[in-house]
């Protein structure tokens, strides 16, 4: 039985989301040392300049800035350096496919505690062009406008 339920969301990557068209996502598992998971368990780590490479059949996380645990010792971890995601060989063939084909890349969107196990949720994306993050952007501020002109309606009646 593990000590936690539930899921515990570590850090976001939302500068991914703004950059990038996601197209598919998919759930991935992390091979960790201990003292990366202790330091994430003190909900410390940063997803901005990630991405995952298809090296020999296996998928690698690269780029993720994990911080040394505090209290470790020369047990310590390196914070960048690479880590193995946990995937089926189907999985890692079917991305490698299209990543190969069509000029997408694989971003990491968030990295969470799923009853205990560190996971990561990593995205298909297509690179978007500044006219599509100005529009994004226009979109959003109308969205809260609109509502914000809804909600000053309401209360006034």
């Amino acid at each position: 039985m593990p000590r936690e339920t539930g899921r515990k969301v570590i850090a976001s990557n939302r500068k991914a989301r703004h950059d990038y068209h996601i197209e598919d996502t998919y759930e991935a598992g992390l091979s960790l040392m201990g003292t990366e998971v202790k330091a994430l368990r003190m909900g410390r780590a940063s997803l901005v300049d990630g991405f995952a490479q298809i090296d020999g059949g296996e998928m690698w996380l690269e780029h993720v800035h994990i911080p040394e645990y505090v209290q470790g010792t020369w047990t310590n971890h390196a914070p960048r350096r690479r880590r193995k995601l946990l995937l089926h060989r189907a999985e890692i063939d079917k991305w490698a496919g299209k990543v190969r084909e069509s000029g997408l890349t694989i971003v990491p969107l968030s990295l969470y505690f799923v009853d205990g196990r560190v996971k990561v949720e990593i995205g298909l994306a297509r690179g978007k062009k500044n006219y599509d993050k100005r529009h994004a952007l226009r979109e959003r501020q109308d969205r809260r406008e609109a509502e914000r002109a809804m909600s000053l309606r309401r209360n006034r009646e």
